[in-house]
């Protein structure tokens, strides 16, 4: 397959994650930018899968697609109490802009002048198997941390949202 077919879909999911996360930082209603936040999350997980990660694009998919933006739209929704508290205002001031360019301009600069090292591939390859039996046998704590800081976040928004009635 030549390049340029693949380079066609690789495109158009990166177009994708930009625009919508530039939707998220731009978008008033804070329920439309956690479905926008979505929207990024499914064009990463297709990023993932040009990438023959299908792991990880699983992973992208039910972990941030599905569990944290649920908890998000969940939050967001157990904390507005009127419906004007749903909209933001839309601050586009010109110390973020300049902020914004400094750091483009850094991130493009430490990729033109990044040469990649020269790496030995593995003999054998690890297969999803390994993968998952060292990661849930030798590295299930970080997850664990995350659950419950995720659990502690919507209990939070719970209590918040309780209003002066307690």
């Amino acid at each position: 397959m030549p390049e340029s077919v693949a380079a066609v879909p690789f495109i158009v999911l990166a177009a994708l994650a930009v625009g919508g996360a530039a939707m998220v930082i731009l978008s008033r209603n804070v329920v439309h930018a956690a479905f926008w936040l979505l929207e990024v999350m499914m064009a990463v997980a297709g990023l993932f899968m040009l990438l023959s990660a299908g792991f990880l694009a699983l992973v992208q998919m039910m972990v941030y697609a599905g569990a944290v933006s649920v908890l998000v739209l969940f939050t967001v929704m157990l904390t507005l109490r009127r419906r004007e508290d749903a909209e933001r205002p839309l601050d586009l001031s010109w110390s973020a802009g300049l902020i914004a360019l400094g750091v483009f301009v850094a991130v493009g600069a430490a990729v033109v002048s990044f040469v990649p090292p020269a790496v030995m591939a593995p003999v054998r390859t690890p297969g999803v198997t390994e993968f998952g039996t060292q990661l849930f046998t030798q590295r299930a704590l970080p997850f664990e941390i995350a659950s419950v800081v995720l659990l502690i976040a919507l209990v939070g928004a719970v209590w918040w949202a309780g209003g002066e009635d307690r």
